[in-house]
């Protein structure tokens, strides 16, 4: 947990403008590339990219928590997206949709 909002406020700018490229660990960024391919092109997913999250020391139930995470805000975002509802100006940047 992080007890400076500096470096939260710092860390977050980070992810949300290169992940790649923010202060996180290297797992960090595997785990959020796992995201951004199960977001982006989950019928790409494959044992592969499971086995490298286990590199990082994921166990099996971390990657299925981490899976249900991503599926659940994917599925949340494309039911509020289908029926038209506003998001608040924090969310919108958050997805880039301003």
């Amino acid at each position: 947990m992080i007890r400076d909002d500096e470096q939260a406020d710092k860390i977050l700018s980070g992810i949300l403008d290169d992940y790649k490229s923010a202060p996180i660990s290297e797992k960090e960024k595997e785990m959020l590339d796992y995201a951004v391919k199960l977001t982006k092109k989950p019928a790409s997913v494959k044992k592969e990219d499971l086995d490298r999250l286990r590199e990082f020391d994921l166990s099996d139930r971390d990657i299925l928590d981490l899976n249900q995470v991503v599926a659940y805000f994917n599925y949340v975002n494309r039911t509020a997206d289908g029926l038209g509802i506003e998001l608040e100006a924090e969310h919108k940047k958050i997805r880039g949709v301003e």
